[in-house]
This record gives structure tokens, C-alpha cells and sequence, in this order.
């Protein structure tokens, strides 16, 4: 794959940093993989938390806007790992001389429990 791909960072200046090149196994998509592997963890946890508060339903509204802020802060992050890897595997669709073997990118995707909003909501 020899392509631009937009790495789990931002740069000093909070523009987004690109890896031009490479076939993906190099140290920085190795780095970048392990980077985007971390985020999916967190955001899956802060899920899991999420859920616990909500479901709790004793919070106080400082807790609710941290919490909604610490949301925020963590879709972004998957929204650039989404963004990244979906245009890695639209590459690879494009490419027929890709070895259909090779990994697009190294880390798992952790099975978050995603509970629909009627689980830990009141009902109207």
C-alpha cells in the first residue's frame, strides 16, 4: 500500500500528521497501530463507565459534563482511527495487486458491550 495515512496524533500545531509511504509494517504505522489499539481500549472502558453512571443515575451535573466532555474527547480519537483505517481498506479494495494475506493495520478492536440508550435512560 503506498499511500498517506493519517496517524492516531496531531501535530504540535493540532494539525493532523500523516505517514506517507510504506507498506505498513515499518515502525511508525508499528507505533501508530499500537497508538489507535490503546485509543479503541480507552474509549471501550469509558463505555463501560459510562454506562455504570448513567445507569447509577446519582450523578451531579459536574459529573454528567465531565463525563459528556471525556465522550467527546474520545469519539474524536475513534473518529481519526475510523477515518484512517477506512481509507486504508477502500486502498486495498482499489488494489488487486495487494496480497489479500497482509494485515491493514496490527491491534484488535476490543468488544465494547454498546448499549442502546433505552438500556440506561428513563423511559418518556
Amino acid at each position: 500500500m503506498d499511500t498517506a495515512r493519517l496517524l492516531p496524533w496531531a501535530g504540535l500545531d493540532g494539525k493532523p500528521c500523516y505517514l506517507l509511504g510504506g507498506n505498513g509494517t515499518g515502525y511508525v504505522s508499528r507505533l501508530a497501530d499500537k497508538v489507535e489499539a490503546e485509543q479503541m481500549n480507552s474509549a471501550a472502558e469509558l463505555i463501560e463507565e459510562a454506562c455504570g453512571i448513567l445507569t447509577d443515575r446519582t450523578w451531579t451535573p459536574g459529573e454528567i459534563h465531565l463525563l459528556a466532555v471525556e465522550l467527546n474527547n474520545h469519539l474524536a480519537k475513534i473518529h481519526r482511527v475510523s477515518e484512517s483505517r477506512g481509507t486504508r481498506l477502500l486502498l486495498l479494495e482499489d488494489d488487486p495487486d495487494e496480497d489479500a494475506d497482509d494485515d491493514v493495520c496490527e491491534g484488535n478492536v476490543p468488544d465494547a458491550p454498546l448499549r442502546d440508550a433505552s438500556q440506561v435512560l428513563p423511559a418518556r
